[in-house]
């Protein structure tokens, strides 16, 4: 029996105030008891997502690092409202039970969501979770139809069309994230400046406005403990917003790195991808734009902007540390990874017929 995803002890200088957490959740939740027991999720590098159970009862905490973060970062009460308008019309969405914008609580805003339990797949498949070659095809093939699934949610519908900012998308992609990027680079860096302006000169226009998720992975999924081929739920709504689908999917992508991938990008997997029967980014590609229904000739500028977008996203943590605004050794070696990203998208453009 695969064991259900399990949060772990909290890191040190990321402890919450649990008498506070207890008072706020026992208003919110009226019939609590006990005390609460307080356990950190181990995967994410952004937002801190906690446990917090009384006996058998369990949710799940949501707020920023601490420290310092940029003034749009990290904006737990737009995730929240996120996810309670699609609720209705994507079900995978977790159930928001509280909403704090009171700062004298843990001085930031949080929620407090349902405990989806079930499986997570992170780095690699979990003790006893045993597939065979065509059940992991199976089972990759139902992750991708839920994010073809919320390509097609009607965002007027669900009340999120004034989420994003029109058309556009791919524009201010481009501008915002190269924006970031200068900022946030730190000495021990490259400058990214060719791959910004190759991203810059092959700009397409937007495929479609469609709300999108921004950061789907494997770790953002829950599946059914029971039936591992069923998804009950997608996680880490921080960055939705309506904008290009295969923008989306390059965003994917940069995570999704499979069997025969070069060493370097190899140590960089935070997701089992390379497991015998897979897709290959290819064939994600394919399979996604037979069941969507959007087209593209060549992806290319959508996989390099999807890298690129990780690169500035690892470097934005790394200029924390660089600075000692954080001290967690995890991204330590965050700029090594960025140096990485930066020759992949650089072999990517070269090779490229766009």
């Amino acid at each position: 029996m695969t064991q259900i995803d399990q949060a772990k002890g909290v890191r040190e200088g990321e402890e919450l105030d649990a008498a506070a957490v207890d008072r706020f959740m026992k208003q919110a939740i009226p019939d609590l008891a006990g005390e609460p027991t307080i356990r950190q999720y181990p995967g994410g590098a952004s937002n801190l997502t906690y446990q917090v159970d009384y006996g058998g009862r369990s949710f799940v905490l949501r707020r920023p690092p601490f420290g310092k973060i940029a003034k749009s970062a990290h904006d737990m009460l737009r995730e929240a409202r996120v996810m309670q308008a699609l609720k209705p019309v994507y079900p995978y969405v977790p159930d928001i039970i509280a909403v704090c914008d009171d700062h004298d609580v843990l001085g930031c805003d949080f929620y407090v969501m349902e405990r989806l339990k079930g499986i997570i797949l992170r780095q690699d498949f979990p003790e006893g979770f045993d597939l065979s070659e065509q059940d992991t095809r199976k089972l990759c093939l139902s992750v991708i139809d839920k994010l073809v699934d919320l390509h097609r949610v009607d965002a007027k519908a669900a009340g999120l069309d004034s989420l994003g900012k029109g058309a556009g998308y791919v524009q201010r992609q481009i501008g915002g994230w190269s924006d970031r990027f200068r900022k946030s680079r730190t000495e021990d860096v490259g400058d990214f400046e060719t791959v910004m302006t190759w991203l810059n000169d092959k700009m397409p226009e937007d495929v479609a406005q469609v709300v999108i998720h921004n950061d789907y992975r494997f770790d953002n999924v829950v599946l059914n403990p029971d039936n591992p081929f069923e998804v009950i739920g997608v996680l880490d709504w921080e960055m939705a917003t309506i904008g290009d689908p295969l923008m989306d999917l390059g965003n994917s992508l940069a995570y999704w790195i499979q069997a025969d991938d070069e060493g370097p990008f190899q140590m960089l997997r935070r997701q089992p991808t390379h497991r015998p029967g897979m897709l290959t980014r290819n064939e994600v590609v394919a399979y996604y734009m037979e069941k969507s229904g959007f087209r593209v000739d060549n992806f290319d500028f959508y996989e390099i902007y999807g890298l690129f977008r990780l690169a500035v996203i690892i470097q934005q943590i790394y200029y924390r540390f660089y600075h000692g605004q954080t001290k967690d050794t995890r991204f330590a070696a965050f700029g090594h990874a960025a140096n990485y990203l930066e020759q992949r998208c650089l072999k990517l453009i070269e090779a490229s017929t766009l």
